[in-house]
């Protein structure tokens, strides 16, 4: 009976020993039976976006950051106030008068001779500011060419960065000076005979690009030929000299 005792003794012991173990191993924070995870920090902003349904899942603890995956909102695009709207060019015949003929062909270089009455209104071509104004009429005859063949004379820089000349005019309008703003059609003088025009009423026309705006007497007089150009303004077309112009001075670079 004794030794039934003693097993029994035993046995109970060894129950309480096992008991002690288990509750050790319930109390520590590395044991696998721990009902609930640890409590993490949690970030207050990252809690707010959290509240996001498209938000990213927040990194586990002790991960590294990594870049934001939040959406960045792009600045609102304002219309720029600097931009400027295309230049509308409009083209006229430089000659306001009923009666004209010109030719398909100059003698030397590149231009076109408008036979008109004299008096007859020369007009700018297109809108633009006047380049160069010649008062008096110096030519001589028998000197060699020069910018005085031209006698009274009006070139304009148009809008469509061209620039037009005419000369052989008998006046030029009050108020035409460098510098001055012009609009298509307006009055810049009248057509007459100064220059070396030999005695008879025309307005010699050029068309050329700006190159040195002033004193390039060679360019000015003109480059690029002006009938098919004339032959459109005539019907009241647009047909523009920009590419031809352009293409002249690409080619040249401005020496005539």
């Amino acid at each position: 009976m004794c030794q039934d005792v003693a097993v029994r003794l035993l046995r109970t012991l060894s129950g309480l020993t096992i008991a002690a173990v288990c509750l050790a191993g319930c109390g520590s924070t590395n044991g696998s039976a721990t009902p609930t995870s640890t409590p993490q920090f949690v970030d207050p902003a990252a809690q707010a976006s959290s509240a996001d349904p498209a938000a990213a899942p927040s990194a586990p603890a002790g991960a590294a950051p990594g870049p934001s995956t939040a959406p960045s909102t792009p600045p609102s695009v304002k219309p720029s106030t600097s931009a400027t709207a295309p230049v509308d060019v409009k083209y006229v015949f430089p000659v306001d008068a009923s009666n004209v003929d010109w030719h398909d062909t100059h003698s030397k270089y590149p231009a076109t001779d408008i036979f008109v009455n004299c008096g007859s209104r020369f007009v700018a071509t297109t809108s633009g500011r006047v380049l160069e104004v010649s008062l008096t009429d110096t030519y001589v005859e028998g000197k060699p060419d020069g910018p005085a063949n031209g006698g009274l004379s009006v070139s304009i820089l148009g809008d469509d960065g061209v620039r037009y000349y005419g000369s052989h005019l008998s006046k030029v309008q009050s108020g035409i000076r460098a510098g001055v703003r012009v609009k298509a059609g307006q009055l810049l003088g009248v057509t007459g005979k100064t220059g070396n025009a030999n005695d008879v009423c025309h307005l010699h026309y050029g068309i050329s690009p700006p190159c040195a705006k002033t004193g390039d007497w060679k360019v000015r007089r003109g480059v690029v030929w002006p009938y098919t150009y004339l032959a459109s303004w005539r019907k009241d077309g647009q047909k523009s000299p920009v590419a031809s112009v352009a293409t002249w001075k690409r080619k040249n670079n401005c020496q005539a």
